[in-house]
């Protein structure tokens, strides 16, 4: 079973921008402590999906941001 990209190109750069701002403030110690952990699981989320250009939250509600193959 292949499991379809639902994301557009547009979703996943905005993605790839704010995980990877994340990651910077984390590691410039802008972020700390709670909301810094938060940030970077955040972080790493949005990098993935943005990867992979697959979203799990999109695929029970069959919801896409890209146009269907």
């Amino acid at each position: 079973m292949k499991i379809q990209k639902n994301m557009s190109r547009m979703d996943r750069s905005i993605r790839f921008v704010v995980g990877t701002v994340l990651v910077i403030l984390f590691f410039m110690d802008i972020l700390t402590g709670t909301i810094g952990t938060i940030a970077m699981v955040v972080a790493v989320v949005f990098l993935g999906t943005s990867l992979v250009g697959v979203c799990g939250l999109y695929l029970p509600f069959d919801y896409r941001t890209c146009d269907p193959d």
